[in-house]
């Protein structure tokens, strides 16, 4: 299917009145991982009366933006690179890019809404060829479509706010577009991630050294001595959906042989076990073959005293759980989920300020950093032999209503990256999961095959 988007306008959305300007602190946490812009796109269908004035939508989604901007004037700010890889956040109300376009196909011409190349025209692109002190830490496009139909795509800085961050902005936005208030202000206060401790004090509490192997480079192939080979190999992405029956049916494999003082494996540990079980066998590894699974946690409700509701930035921590491909394909799934258990597990309060304190004394962040979208083939990789599989079932990613009903559906913007899987909740479904899966080509078929296969009592 060929579309076609004719962009109407680009603006520069500023706070509709003055914020603090200065120098925001970022902590360790902002400055590895994904440092890079992170698409989302929601697709809606509006009421008939929202058809009329065409620029009804444009407007308010303009209008609420800038008003939204001023409790989060970060995202109005500028990054710059300093010294080692490490990052500084200018708050200097410089604006966000907001892109108006129209297409003359119609919403129900996308099918599925399958991620797939024509998206590309409806995510707002980044020119990393500029100075990272020129880029918007957030891009907006909005993409009326001939129906009536429309999509919002956005693409925020991860180096800024991490999912539970970013989602906490479109919920406030949505919020100020149907003219109601603010609900939870955002929280700045870097201070809560030890950001400007002196690692030397006295009178600070010395945070432990524990053992960090997500730090480590992830496994290669056996036989190569890098992974660029495998970097360069064509991807393909799928949306794979399961009902609410196969859920529970993987769920109970997984519990099968599990002691009974032990609480149950949860959606997401059986979920992740079985992505990276079917991985394994689709990538024909050899049994002896390492392989890794990264797993992003959460350390907002991990840390004592907890962070404040409202934080704004990056509190997740990666997390890697580790096996050899025989081992996960020849043991029961309750076996695999418990390696993604463990990994999980080990996200504590001490582990996050040992984390923090580890990135703290490395010379050089680059080596910690994603950097795929720029064409890098630095930092980690977790193509073959490896998975990255990301939880978004506990993120408020539906019900964004900006005044004219919610979305139809909401997925990743564009999805490049081998091994790179999200968990979704169904919107069609109560308890029904999609994950969103991109693979390289070579290896989607049989492991779609054994995705669905592999659901067994």
């Amino acid at each position: 299917m060929s579309m076609t988007v004719r962009y109407r306008g680009t603006y520069t959305i500023k706070p509709e009145t003055a914020t603090w300007t200065g120098q925001l602190p970022v902590s360790e946490l902002d400055q590895i991982g994904i440092i890079t812009h992170v698409p989302t796109i929601y697709f809606y269908k509006p009421p008939p009366e929202w058809l009329h004035p065409a620029d009804a939508i444009f407007d308010t989604l303009r209008g609420s933006l800038s008003r939204t901007l001023v409790p989060f004037y970060p995202l109005a700010g500028r990054l710059r690179w300093l010294d080692g890889g490490r990052l500084q956040l200018e708050c200097n109300a410089m604006g966000v890019c907001f892109i108006e376009a129209e297409s003359e196909r119609e919403l129900n011409d996308l099918g599925d809404f399958s991620p797939r190349p024509e998206f590309e025209q409806l995510v707002p692109s980044v020119d990393y060829t500029k100075p990272i002190h020129e880029l918007p830490l957030l891009l907006v496009q909005v993409t009326k479509f001939k129906c009536g139909g429309l999509t919002l795509s956005f693409s925020m800085s991860h180096a800024v706010a991490d999912g539970p961050s970013a989602l906490h902005f479109m919920t406030e936005w949505a919020r100020l577009a149907r003219g109601e208030r603010l609900s939870v202000e955002p929280y700045y206060d870097r201070k809560v991630l030890w950001v400007g401790d002196d690692p030397s004090s006295t009178l600070l509490p010395r945070p432990p050294h524990l053992e960090h192997s997500e730090f480590n480079p992830p496994p290669l192939l056996i036989g190569h001595i890098n992974n660029l080979e495998e970097r360069k190999k064509k991807t393909t992405v799928a949306m794979l959906k399961l009902t609410r029956t196969q859920v529970e049916t993987l769920k109970n494999a997984a519990n099968k042989e599990r002691a009974s003082q032990h609480r149950p494996y949860t959606r997401y540990e059986t979920v992740a076990a079985h992505i990276w079980r079917c991985a394994c066998k689709a990538r024909k590894h050899k049994p002896e073959q390492p392989t890794a699974v990264g797993i992003c946690v959460d350390s907002r409700h991990r840390l004592h005293p907890p962070l404040k509701l409202g934080y704004f930035g990056n509190a997740t921590l990666d997390v890697v759980a580790a096996g050899t491909s025989g081992e996960l394909v020849s043991s029961p799934l309750g076996c695999t989920s418990s390696k993604i258990r463990e990994a999980i597990e080990r996200v504590t309060h001490d582990h996050v300020r040992s984390a923090i304190d580890h990135i703290r004394r490395q010379p050089d962040l680059t080596l910690f950093q994603d950097v795929h979208a720029l064409g890098s083939t630095r930092g980690p990789f977790y193509g073959n032999p490896n998975l990255g599989v990301v939880s978004w079932l506990t993120l408020p990613i539906y019900g964004h209503d900006f005044g004219w009903g919610r979305e139809v559906h909401m997925g990743p913007g564009n999805h490049d990256f081998d091994g790179d899987s999200l968990v979704l909740p169904s919107l069609e479904e109560e308890g029904g999961l999609v994950v969103a899966l991109c693979l390289q080509i070579a290896h989607m078929k049989d492991f779609k095959k054994f995705f669905y296969e592999d659901i067994v009592e």
